[in-house]
C-alpha cells in the first residue's frame, strides 16, 4: 500500500520548510529568512496517529512571469500538486491576505484537490484570531499554527487524516511485482517494450494505484510478474522539458508497491547523483534492486570496459554493493530477459528462510573469525539468532547488551549472513535484543 502523498504549497518565505522540519521531527530541509531557500522538492515520510504520510517540501510558488529559476520553480510546485493526495496550503498571518495568495487558491481550486489552509505564524491569541481573515479564500477552515513552536500542528495533522481519499486496493496478486524506475530519457520505456516484446504472454493492462501508471501482467516461464511502468507521463499541467525530478514523485510510488525495482543507469552518460537518490528510496523501503546499466550498445568497449565500468558503479553507488548488476541494451534487445531473471532471483532471496541451526552456526563462524566489540572492558556477546520474517528476510539476535553492537560489527555479520545464504539484491532487518 503506497503512503498517501501531501504537498506542503505556498508563496515565498511563509515557513513551508520550518513546518516540514517540524512535521517530519528532522532538519532535513534548509530553513532561511530568505525568500526562494528552497528550489526542489525534498521527500520525508512522518506518522501520525496510526497512519504514516509522505510529506514534500516544496519552493516558493510564484505565479505570473518570471525569472528562469522562478519559472522552473514552479513547475516543480504545479508537478507536486499534480502527484499531491492532499495539499496543504500555507500562508502568514502576519502579512496577512495578500494577492499571490489568492492566485495560488485559485490554481488549487483548480486542480481539484482536498487542500487544508494553514495559517503560520499564529504565535499568540491575537494573530490566531487574525487568522479568520483567511476564510476569504474560500478554502474551507483555516487552521493556525506555528511551524517554529508547534502550537496547532496536531489539529492540523488531525484534520490531514481525515482528508486523505480512500485508497484504491491492489487486486489479488500472488507473484513478483517489478518497478522500473530511473531518470527521465534512460530507457525505461524502451526496456519495458523491449520485455513485452520478447515475452508475449501478456494477460492484461489495467491502471495501477499510481496516477496514470500501467501494470503489465505477464508470465515469465511460468512465474507471474507485474511490471510497474513509471515512464511515462501522461498527466494534465505543464512539465518543464529537461527537468529530471519530477520523476521521483513516480518512482517512490512504484517503488512502495514493487517487490522488486530496476533502476536503470544511462550508461553514456554514467552514474548521476539522481540515480544515487532513487536507489537510496528502494533501500529506505526495504525492497530488492537489481541495477541495469542501459545503453550499453553505445558504449565504445575493449576488453576491460565492463570491469571499469562494474568498478566505478560499485564505487558511487556502494551503499547496494549487494545487488546485481546487468549491462542491456533496450533498443537492440540485448539481455533484456536476464533483468527480469535477475529480479525474480532477488524475490526468491527477499523470501527464503533458513533454518535456526543453519543460522546459529553461521553466526558463530562470524564470531569466531572476529571477535564481536567491546567497550569500557566489557564485550558484546551474542547468545543466538533467529529469522523472524521475510520480505526483506528479518533475523532477531539474542545478546548481552544491545547498546555494545557497533555499526561496523553490524555491518561485518550482514556480509558474513550474505556470503552463507546469498540474499543477492535484498536488503537485510537486523534488529538485538537483551537476554539476560
Amino acid at each position: 500500500m503506497t503512503k498517501p502523498l501531501v504537498a506542503l504549497v505556498g508563496r515565498p518565505n511563509v515557513g513551508k520548510s520550518t513546518l516540514f522540519n517540524r512535521l517530519i521531527e528532522a532538519p532535513l530541509a534548509i530553513v532561511e529568512d530568505v525568500p526562494g531557500t528552497t528550489r526542489d522538492r525534498i521527500y520525508a515520510d512522518a506518522e501520525w496517529g496510526g497512519s504514516t504520510f509522505t510529506f514534500i517540501d516544496t519552493g516558493g510558488l510564484m505565479l505570473g512571469s518570471g525569472s528562469e529559476l522562478e519559472v522552473s520553480v514552479r513547475d516543480q510546485v504545479q508537478t507536486a500538486i499534480a502527484e499531491a493526495d492532499v495539499v496543504v496550503f500555507l500562508v502568514d498571518v502576519k502579512e496577512g491576505l495578500t494577492a499571490s495568495d489568492l492566485e495560488i487558491a485559485d490554481l488549487l481550486r483548480r486542480s481539484e484537490k482536498p487542500v487544508l489552509l494553514a495559517v503560520n505564524k499564529a504565535d499568540n491569541e491575537g494573530r490566531r484570531q487574525d487568522a479568520m481573515e483567511f476564510y476569504a479564500l474560500g478554502l474551507g477552515d483555516p487552521y493556525p499554527i506555528s511551524a517554529l513552536h508547534g502550537t496547532g500542528t496536531g489539529d492540523l495533522l488531525d484534520a490531514l487524516i481525515g482528508s486523505v481519499p480512500s485508497p484504491r486496493g491492489e487486486a489479488p496478486f500472488d507473484g513478483t511485482r517489478i518497478a522500473i524506475v530511473g531518470r527521465p530519457n534512460v530507457g525505461k520505456s524502451s526496456l519495458l517494450n523491449a520485455i513485452l516484446g520478447q515475452e508475449r504472454m501478456i494477460v492484461n493492462e489495467t491502471p495501477g494505484t499510481t496516477r496514470d501508471a500501467v501494470d503489465s501482467f505477464l508470465e515469465w516461464n511460468g512465474e507471474p510478474v507485474v511490471l510497474i511502468d513509471t515512464a511515462g507521463i501522461r498527466r494534465r499541467g505543464r512539465i518543464a522539458p529537461g527537468t529530471e525530478r519530477y520523476s521521483v514523485i513516480r518512482a517512490l510510488r512504484a517503488i512502495q508497491r514493487a517487490d522488486v525495482a530496476l533502476l536503470l543507469l544511462d550508461a553514456a552518460e554514467g552514474v548521476t547523483e539522481q540515480d544515487a537518490h532513487v536507489a537510496g528510496y528502494v533501500l529506505e523501503e526495504e525492497k530488492g534492486l537489481v541495477l541495469v546499466v542501459n545503453k550499453w550498445d553505445l558504449v565504445e568497449k575493449d576488453s576491460y570496459t565492463m570491469q571499469d565500468y562494474t568498478q566505478e558503479v560499485r564505487r558511487v553507488l556502494k551503499f547496494v554493493v549487494h545487488c546485481p548488476l546487468v549491462f542491456v541494451s533496450a533498443v537492440k534487445g540485448q539481455r533484456v530477459g536476464k533483468t527480469i531473471e535477475l529480479a525474480l532471483q532477488v524475490q526468491r532471496a527477499r523470501l527464503s528462510r533458513v533454518s535456526t541451526s543453519e543460522l546459529n552456526k553461521a553466526v558463530l563462524d562470524a564470531v569466531a573469525a572476529h571477535s564481536p566489540p567491546s567497550k569500557r572492558g566489557k564485550r558484546l556477546k551474542i547468545y543466538y539468532a533467529t529469522q523472524t520474517g521475510v520480505a526483506p528476510p528479518s533475523f532477531l539476535f539474542f545478546v548481552n547488551e544491545p547498546e555494545l553492537m557497533h555499526f561496523s560489527y553490524r555491518r561485518f555479520l550482514e556480509n558474513r549472513l550474505r556470503e552463507a545464504f546469498g540474499y543477492e539484491g535484498t536488503p537485510l532487518r537486523m534488529s538485538f535484543r537483551r537476554r539476560r
